[in-house]
C-alpha cells in the first residue's frame, strides 16, 4: 500500500519536477553581442546622447538600431578598447587593454601568453557548463592567428578578417550586392544558431560581429536608390555609405525580429556598439563640409573622442527601456558583467582592465564600474605612431610620445576636446602623465621610448 502511494505521488509531482529540471537548465540568461566596424558615435539616426541635438547623423536612417536604443539603455560614454579593429576585438574577448597584447614590447611571445586568458566563452561554460557560444563575421586576429575555437567558442566563421566581407582591396567598390559586407548571410547563421539552442534548452553566447561600415562600400540597390532621392546633409551625405549603413541597420533588424519570434526578449541581454569609430574621410563623396564625426574630435586611429567615443546600448531583463547612462563604459567591461549576470563563481583574473556595468544597467544608469584601477586608459604602439590617453572623472589626458605632448580637456565641458588645459592645469596634467605612465611600464607596454632603447 505503501508502495502504491509512493508512486501515485511521484506520478502526480512528475510533471513539476519536469518542470522546474527545465528551469534550472534555462534559468542563465542568454547574451548577444553586436559588433559594428568603423561606425561613428554619430552613425546612427537615434540620439546617442539623448542631452545633445549633435550626437545622430543628419542624413542616416537607422530604425532598427532606434528600436535596439528603446528597448533599453544607451551609454552616453561608451568607449572602445581601442581606435582599430584588431585590439579592440581581442580586449574584448580577455577583458584587458591591448597594452597588454597586441601592442606590448614582447610582441613575438604575447600570442601564447594571450591564448592563455580567460575568455568570454571559457568564462560562460565554468559558470554553467550548458552555455553554447558561437562567434559569427569578422574575427580579424591578423598578427597572431589566434582561433576562435582556441578562444573557447562552439562555433564560428573561424579566422576571418576585412577582405572576407569585402575590405578595402579585392573588389571594386562602390558597388550593389545581394548580400552587401555579408550582413544577411551572417544573420541568417545567427539566426540558426539561436533557433538550435532554443530547440536543445541550452542558455548561449552569441556575437554577430559586422563587416559593416569598414571599407569598401557595398551595399543593395533598394537602399542607394533611397538615398540618391535625399538632399545630402553637411556631415553625412555620401549615399553609397548611408545605404550601406541601412543595409547593416536592416540585419540588425532580422536578429531582433528572431530574439522576438524565439521569446527570448526576458531571458536575452543584448550589446551593441562599434569596435573604433567612424573614418575621418571616404575615398568617395568629394570634400566635407563639417568633420564626419562631428561633435567629436578626429576619428578612427586617434586618441581623441571621435577614435574611441562609440554608440553603446544595453537592453535585458530588468534594464529600464529608452533610458540613459553617462557613466563611462568600455568594451573590456562585458566580460565582468556576464559574469556577474551568469553567476560566474570563481574569482576573476587580477589582470581584467573591465569592470562589471551591472548595477548600473539596473539602477537606472546611476552608479559606477569598479574597476582594478579608477581610471580608463587607451593605448597604441608598436606599427602604430605611439599615443595614449587616460581619463579619470571628466578629465582626459592625450599623450603624442613622439613630440612629448600632453593635452588636458574636461570632457564634461568640451567634448570635442577643443580647449586644451594643459597650462592652465599642470598638476593635473603631472598627476594624469605619471599614472597613464606607470601604468604602461606595468604592464610592459611599447612606447616611442622603450623603442628608443632597442
Amino acid at each position: 500500500m505503501n508502495l502504491l502511494l509512493r508512486i501515485l505521488i511521484v506520478l502526480v509531482l512528475l510533471p513539476e519536477l519536469s518542470d522546474a529540471i527545465s528551469l534550472e537548465k534555462t534559468a542563465s540568461p542568454n547574451f548577444i553581442v553586436i559588433l559594428t566596424d568603423d561606425q561613428s558615435y554619430v552613425g546612427t539616426s537615434f540620439l546617442t546622447n539623448p542631452e545633445d541635438s549633435r550626437t545622430k547623423s543628419d542624413y542616416y536612417q537607422t530604425p532598427n538600431m532606434d528600436r535596439l536604443a528603446e528597448m533599453g539603455m544607451r551609454f552616453t560614454n561608451g568607449y572602445s578598447p581601442a581606435p582599430f579593429c584588431c585590439p579592440t576585438r581581442k580586449s574584448i574577448t580577455i577583458g584587458q587593454t591591448p597594452a597588454k597584447h597586441e601592442y606590448q614590447k614582447d610582441r613575438v611571445n604575447w600570442p601564447k601568453e594571450f591564448r592563455k586568458q580567460l575568455s568570454i566563452p571559457q568564462m560562460l561554460k565554468k559558470a554553467n557548463p550548458d552555455y553554447q557560444t558561437a562567434h559569427f563575421g569578422k574575427w580579424d586576429a591578423r598578427y597572431d592567428e589566434v582561433t576562435p575555437e582556441e578562444m573557447g567558442y562552439d562555433f564560428s566563421d573561424g579566422l576571418t578578417g576585412n577582405g572576407t566581407g569585402g575590405g578595402k582591396t579585392g573588389i571594386e567598390w562602390p558597388v550593389a550586392l545581394e548580400d552587401p559586407k555579408l550582413i544577411f548571410s551572417l544573420t541568417e547563421r545567427a539566426g540558426k544558431f539561436m533557433e538550435k539552442q532554443v530547440d536543445a534548452g541550452n542558455p548561449f553566447y552569441l556575437q554577430v560581429s559586422h563587416y559593416a561600415v569598414h571599407l569598401g562600400i557595398t551595399y543593395t540597390q533598394k537602399s542607394l536608390d533611397k538615398y540618391k532621392k535625399l538632399n545630402p546633409s553637411k556631415i553625412h551625405h555620401i549615399p553609397e555609405f548611408a545605404a550601406m549603413t541601412e543595409d547593416l541597420d536592416a540585419g540588425i533588424g532580422i536578429l531582433l525580429d528572431k530574439v522576438k519570434e524565439l521569446g527570448l526578449l526576458e531571458s536575452t541581454y543584448i550589446i551593441f556598439l562599434s569596435d573604433n569609430g567612424g573614418r575621418n574621410s571616404q575615398p568617395i563623396g568629394g570634400k566635407q563640409k563639417e568633420p564626419r564625426n562631428f561633435p567629436l574630435r578626429s576619428g578612427k586611429g586617434s586618441m581623441y573622442e571621435g577614435g574611441i567615443r562609440v554608440p553603446f546600448v544595453v537592453a535585458g531583463p530588468n534594464v529600464k527601456q529608452n533610458s540613459y547612462s553617462h557613466v563611462p563604459v568600455t568594451g573590456m567591461d562585458i566580460l565582468p558583467t556576464l559574469a556577474d549576470l551568469a553567476g560566474y563563481k570563481e574569482k576573476l583574473p587580477e589582470a581584467l582592465d573591465g569592470g562589471s556595468f551591472n548595477n548600473v544597467i539596473h539602477n537606472n544608469g546611476n552608479g559606477e564600474v569598479e574597476r582594478n584601477l579608477p581610471y580608463l586608459i587607451f593605448h597604441h604602439a608598436v606599427d602604430r605612431k605611439a599615443q595614449s590617453a587616460i581619463r579619470e572623472g571628466n578629465y582626459k589626458l592625450v599623450k603624442t610620445w613622439k613630440e612629448n605632448q600632453l593635452e588636458l580637456f574636461d570632457l564634461s565641458k568640451d567634448v570635442s576636446e577643443a580647449n586644451n588645459l594643459a597650462e592652465k592645469m599642470p598638476k593635473k596634467v603631472k598627476d594624469l602623465d605619471e599614472k597613464l605612465t606607470s601604468f604602461l611600464t606595468r604592464v610592459n607596454a611599447e612606447t616611442e621610448q622603450t623603442k628608443k632603447k632597442k
